[in-house]
């Protein structure tokens, strides 16, 4: 029994077979003790291959584990890689939007101002011409004016000279009576 590995098996304890000599073992102990050796040595092997399935079972689990473990962390990445491109996809579209916003308003503003300025030249150009007509209105009453005072003055010829004619058309009258 030099070897490094001494496999025995039950069966090998049950077919040993002893040499007798003389002041001996007792046959039926020998016996007794060789089915019971035997039985235990069974009952470690039948142990020892449920261990053994129970440790491939634990290492199948163990690998499968591994297995979705590294799924797991593979769509975790993943993940964290969408919602990175996602996150950076937003953001540009935010700079995008409040960019065409900016270009909008100063499009409103600047339409605004042009509208303003477009306003303000037809109420210069209203005023002026407001101004333009009260001082042509202006002019033309005070047109009449003078053109009253003229017929004034000449009504107030005419009826001087009317009068001094029905005055000179009496006296001749008055100096005949």
């Amino acid at each position: 029994m030099s070897q490094d590995h001494f496999t025995l098996t039950p069966q090998d304890v049950r077919a040993q077979e002893f040499a007798r000599a003389l002041r001996g073992y007792d046959r039926l102990e020998v016996d007794a003790f060789r089915t019971r050796v035997a039985d235990e040595l069974e009952r470690l092997l039948r142990e020892r291959a449920q261990f053994e399935e129970r440790v491939r079972n634990a290492q199948e689990q163990l690998r499968a584990f591994r297995e979705r473990e590294r799924a797991m962390n593979d769509a975790l990445l993943a993940a964290q890689q969408l919602r990175h491109d996602a996150q950076v996809a937003a953001e540009r579209d935010a700079e995008m939007v409040m960019r065409e916003a900016a270009l909008e308003a100063e499009k409103i503003v600047e339409r605004s101002r042009a509208e303003e300025r477009l306003v303000r030249e037809r109420a210069e150009t209203a005023a002026r011409q407001f101004s333009a007509y009260v001082a042509a209105f202006r002019l033309l009453l005070e047109r009449q004016l003078a053109e009253l005072d003229v017929l004034e003055s000449h009504s107030q010829t005419i009826v001087q000279v009317q009068g001094e004619a029905i005055a000179a058309a009496r006296l001749p009258a008055e100096d005949a009576a």
